[in-house]
């Protein structure tokens, strides 16, 4: 492949998946300085990828488009290879109906007929295994001391992605997730929500979570800490989440505006008001970010922004935020026996959550804060 090659990626359908895929990506252009490599990816994700250095063009599919659609769309644009990044059977068949050349995927069931070249898993592979209810209970019955598999930093899920893009010549090693944000954005979203000029700092709070209840640290326990941040460092709150979290976050914002911690608009809830492009110079706005387990914590975390993460039912070792390994984020996590079970709703106590106290949230932050 040369100079003349036309690159398709077929991105990933969640934020925080396609945040690590940007590695990948990177790494790909770096092979591949003269290719012309476009993007596929649904709509809703479109924002993410404006002004990325790896990517010449962006090509959206909706909900509506069918695999057939999608791939008359493909045949238009004279592709030269399809590297598939989902593991499902139809982002294979769309980039085979494409008549795409060379097809690039992870080797699956179902699907391998459509993939010129059908990749094995790499050997660090660790499957997210999602625990029952009994092999919660079991753990918990062995105690603290309960055998757990140690998960090297190999493991972590932007490797996946670094792994299929080597088949095209690109360096597997890693790379922090980056997304492009300029000062201009940020500037702008500054304005649009009415942060003061001065020298306290912006931080922010996210603390939904679209897969369920057990990731998500206790609300109570986000206002506590809030507080006693805004106490000891006088700063601004912007309180994140989409349209889902709206109540959750108009809550916490007036809880933390009830205790008189700060300034009288010294927190606002934006949940809900942002687009996509927005969201990301938010984040990139905050000093510091407070957040569950979520697509907007990798969105932080590769526009530069400081995590801290309270960690209970996932893996930081396997989808945490940034460079695995890493000292730039604090990511949280109580030493219990059954944690992470990869469950939507803890069958017992919460207990990998509730052992996460509101003390070590705020030192957390007051070491990231230097304070």
């Amino acid at each position: 492949m040369g100079s003349a090659d036309k690159i398709l990626v077929r991105s990933v359908n969640w934020l925080g998946d396609a945040v690590m895929t940007t590695p990948a990506l990177q790494r790909l252009r770096e092979a591949k300085p003269k290719a012309h490599i476009s993007l596929l990816t649904h709509a809703k994700l479109a924002g993410l990828w404006e002004q990325h250095p790896a990517i010449n063009s962006v090509l959206t599919f909706s909900d509506d488009d069918s695999v057939f659609s999608i791939a008359k769309k493909l045949r238009t644009e004279n592709l030269t290879t399809a590297l598939v990044l989902p593991n499902s059977p139809r982002s294979a068949l769309e980039v085979y109906l494409a008549r795409i050349p060379v097809r690039v995927g992870l080797a699956r069931p179902w699907r391998n007929f459509f993939l010129t070249q059908a990749v094995s898993p790499r050997r660090d592979e660790v499957r997210m295994h999602k625990r029952t209810p009994a092999e919660v209970q079991s753990l918990v019955a062995d105690g603290v001391g309960a055998k757990q598999p140690l998960i090297p930093p190999s493991a972590h899920q932007l490797h996946h992605y670094l792994h299929l893009t080597a088949v095209l010549g690109a360096n597997p090693a890693p790379l922090p997730p980056r997304l492009e944000v300029g000062a201009p954005e940020v500037a702008a979203v500054r304005k649009r929500f009415g942060v003061r000029e001065d020298r306290t700092p912006l931080l922010g709070i996210n603390a939904g979570a679209e897969y369920g209840p057990a990731k998500r640290w206790p609300r109570e326990r986000f206002v506590a800490a809030a507080i006693e941040i805004q106490r000891r460092t006088n700063c601004q709150w912007w309180i994140f989440g989409g349209k889902a979290d709206v109540e959750l976050a108009t809550g916490i914002a007036e809880d933390i505006a009830e205790a008189k911690s700060g300034a009288p608009d010294s927190v606002r809830s934006i949940a809900g008001q942002t687009t996509l492009r927005e969201l990301c110079a938010a984040l990139k706005a905050c000093r510091l970010v407070i957040t569950n387990d979520t697509g907007p914590m990798h969105v932080a975390a590769a526009v530069g922004t400081p995590l801290i993460v309270p960690f209970g039912s996932t893996s930081p070792e396997l989808t945490g935020p940034g460079l695995p390994g890493a000292a730039t984020h604090q990511l949280i996590k109580a030493n219990v026996p059954c944690s992470p079970c990869f469950l939507r709703e803890c069958p017992i106590d919460f207990r990998c959550m509730q052992g996460i106290s509101v003390d070590m949230v705020v030192n957390a932050a007051m070491s990231v804060l230097g304070v």
